[in-house]
């Protein structure tokens, strides 16, 4: 790639660690100069070793405040006017709008990347009908919209809010197959223990979760699933210390070692319906050779194959859930190992992120050229 600059915009500098490594490096190994602009937080220092800059901006990721919305929007466009980047890839919904009316003012090639619907498009509400304008206008000259599912992409286009020109389906965010390598399955103990990983809002399926895994160690004392993630609801502090109490698992809190916890566990669970692009944690579980038992939820059963390398169960039903586990829980302790590596293939085929990197670097390309 000829010498270019990169601007990203993201609310989360956490989740450009997590998710956009590869490509921020392989950017960097081509020659491109690349700026980031987040909130700021410990991680900062990491991407300035690797060689970025980075341009903090403050702002509340779910904040709805539209003074607060213009603010980013403002320095958005202040910094886009000091860097004058070659090409702007955007993350998350606030960056992908306000990134992209930026942009799209300042006559500068945008890249975004739409990770899922959320409540905010799919509920039939005033808000909806504002993020559905703003999103048309943002995206109505942006180069190329990456979207995760079928769904999201037959959403975008049904609302015209992408053509079919501007719409890449990408398959999630993919799953860096050396940073959750496969790992030895855990030693038949007589136990069985499972991994919740997710933020803690009720469309995790975090009610349905608690309430199935306390009926299930009931019945089967050896069971357990340990639950990590941050609260994203309030409510659920005391539900949580109740669960942990009652033995069926411990609420480990926010953790960013997302591997250790997979690789000490037999499986990973997630009752999900939320509005998901890719579900990552399952991605990362399977990767790490080990079983995945989720819904028959668009982002959730794209990740694996029912009775292969997972175990699929109906959304919003604890008896559902209920019979996914007993299922597990029964199953002979060399068809778990089966499992796993069944998922580990099935990544390695479908969502090594070196596919992802690869789409981005041509799209770059085809703007700042080769």
């Amino acid at each position: 790639m000829i010498a270019s600059k990169i601007l990203i915009l993201t609310n989360d500098v956490d989740y450009l660690y997590t998710l956009r490594l590869e490509t921020i490096e392989k950017l960097l190994q081509s020659g491109a100069s690349v700026a980031l602009s987040a909130p700021s937080n410990d991680r900062v220092a990491f991407f300035e070793k690797l060689g970025c800059t980075f341009h903090p901006i403050e702002f509340s990721p779910r904040g709805k405040n539209p003074f607060s919305n213009l603010g980013v929007l403002l320095k958005y466009f202040k910094l886009v006017k000091k860097i004058k980047p070659d090409v702007v890839l955007t993350y998350t919904i606030k960056s992908n709008i306000y990134g992209g009316l930026v942009c799209r003012l300042l006559k500068v090639p945008q890249i975004a990347n739409m990770t899922g619907l959320g409540k905010a498009l799919m509920d039939d509400n005033l808000i909806q009908k504002v993020v559905l304008s703003l999103l048309r206008i943002a995206f109505k000259k942006t180069r190329t919209v990456f979207l995760q599912n079928t769904r999201d992409l037959q959403y975008f286009l049904d609302h015209s809010i992408t053509t079919k020109e501007q719409s890449v389906l990408i398959p999630g965010s993919g799953v860096n197959l050396s940073r959750h390598p496969l790992e030895p399955y855990p030693q038949d103990d007589g136990t069985v223990r499972l991994i919740y990983i997710a933020r803690i809002i009720k469309d995790k399926g975090i009610e349905e979760m608690m309430a199935a895994a306390k009926a299930v160690h009931h019945k089967y004392p050896f069971f357990t699933c340990d639950i990590a993630g941050f609260i994203g609801e309030d409510v659920y502090e005391s539900q949580l210390a109740e669960y942990s109490a009652s033995g069926a698992g411990t609420y480990l809190g926010f953790q960013k070692d997302i591997h250790s916890l997979i690789k000490r566990s037999h499986a990973v669970v997630l009752p999900s319906y939320h509005l998901e692009g890719i579900a990552n944690v399952l991605l990362e579980g399977a990767s790490a050779g080990r079983p995945v038992l989720s819904t028959d939820h668009i982002g959730c059963r794209d990740t694996f194959d029912d009775g292969i390398s997972g175990i699929m169960f109906a959304p919003r039903s604890v008896d559902a859930l209920i019979e996914a586990l007993e299922k597990f829980i029964n199953l002979p302790y060399e068809q778990k190992i089966a499992m796993g590596l069944a998922g580990r293939k099935k990544v390695e085929r479908e969502f090594d992120r070196e596919i992802i990197v690869n789409e981005y670097m041509k799209a770059v390309e085809v703007i700042v050229g080769k």
